[in-house]
């Protein structure tokens, strides 16, 4: 979609930051779905979160290797949970 924070509309913002807080979804996964490097990702995180938000999120995503499909264990093949997406 856009490497372009001013580009995006505030529906995509929203499911970014959605996406960035899930400990499954690789920032790969959100730069195939929105052309948004992990860099870009950092920077929207920073400037859509109060500044408390984002250490915590920055905190808890630094070395997780969920994060980063390189790091991640071959094994895991989906990006979230069984029952995250249970139909009724």
């Amino acid at each position: 979609m856009t490497d372009n924070l001013n580009e995006l509309t505030a529906t995509d913002e929203s499911r970014i930051i959605e996406m960035a807080w899930e400990d499954r979804t690789p920032f790969e996964a959100i730069e195939h779905l929105y052309g948004m490097s992990e860099k870009r990702v950092i920077q929207l995180m920073r400037t859509k979160l109060k500044n408390s938000s984002f250490k915590l999120w920055r905190k808890r995503v630094s070395g997780r290797t969920t994060k980063h499909l390189q790091l991640r264990d071959p094994s895991i093949i989906r990006s979230h949970c069984s029952t995250q997406y249970k139909q009724r």
